[in-house]
């Protein structure tokens, strides 16, 4: 009988493991270009649900971080962990699975001009050599274009669009593949204060109604506040300081106290 209880609860806390497990686990990663060392020992935890904002100045490494997340940079050392998998170990068709399992938000919205925005959300489908008959297409687009309210705009062609609503179709797109994990690179760059917090509190919905995972790049310290749950400096290639909006609002560190400013 004590065997069977241990056993129960062998399985218990590997249960919980699994639950508590980062999605993304970023650690000691080191990448260069040249002389100029971009990334240094830098290293990030992103939980399941989690909201995470990397906060940096412009040119600080953002960008080369997301690219080295999902595969299009190879780091000089270090490892990136994408729910349990190595993306640096990866062959070109496994890391296109891992990326199936990735949304990702441009910051340009990347919507193609030609095509509608039926035409828009079906591509990732496509892309991903995803079957589906075309009822269940037209339900997942329906469901996408639900969930950021722009229903209507289904046969409509981006050029007809504004901007925040271009956002919002990307957003979509990005949410047809049912990520768990979603990066978003400036989502609320070009747009105006009101439609950069419709944005924000969309993600923050996403997040509520999914359980996704996001890590969000960012300088826009509006949407630092609203959707972090946790904050990392990358300051000087390193994770410089780290922790909710008001711990580091509070922080004494000049180098802190200059994006609260």
């Amino acid at each position: 009988m004590s065997n069977t209880i241990l056993k129960k609860e062998n399985i218990d806390t590997i249960e919980t493991q699994k639950k508590t497990e980062p999605v993304l686990m970023v650690s000691h990663l080191y990448k260069s270009f040249g002389d100029n060392k971009v990334l240094i020992d830098f290293n990030l935890k992103l939980n399941k649900g989690e909201n995470v904002v990397v906060l940096g100045k412009s040119g600080s490494g953002k960008s080369v971080l997301i690219k080295c997340i999902i595969g299009l940079l190879l780091p000089d050392e270090g490892e990136i962990h994408v729910l349990g998998e190595n993306v640096v170990e990866q062959t070109s068709s496994s890391l296109d699975k891992i990326r199936a399992k990735i949304g990702f938000l441009f910051q340009s919205n990347a919507l193609y001009d030609s095509m509608t925005v039926r035409e828009n959300l079906e591509f990732p489908l496509r892309r991903h050599w995803i079957k589906n008959n075309p009822d269940e297409v037209n339900q997942l687009v329906q469901q996408a274009l639900e969930d950021v309210g722009l229903g209507y705009t289904i046969d409509m062609m981006p050029v007809e669009l504004s901007g925040g609503m271009r956002k919002r179709i990307a957003l979509a797109r990005t949410l047809i593949l049912k990520p768990e994990i979603i990066l978003y690179d400036e989502p609320t760059t070009g747009l105006d204060p009101i439609t950069g917090k419709e944005i924000i509190r969309l993600m923050i919905h996403i997040k509520e109604k999914y359980n996704t995972s996001s890590l969000i790049i960012s300088h826009d310290m509006n949407c630092v506040k609203l959707a972090a749950d946790r904050i990392i400096i990358l300051l000087e290639g390193k994770c410089y300081a780290e922790g909710d909006y008001e711990t580091l609002r509070k922080d004494k560190d000049a180098k802190v106290i200059q994006f609260f400013e």
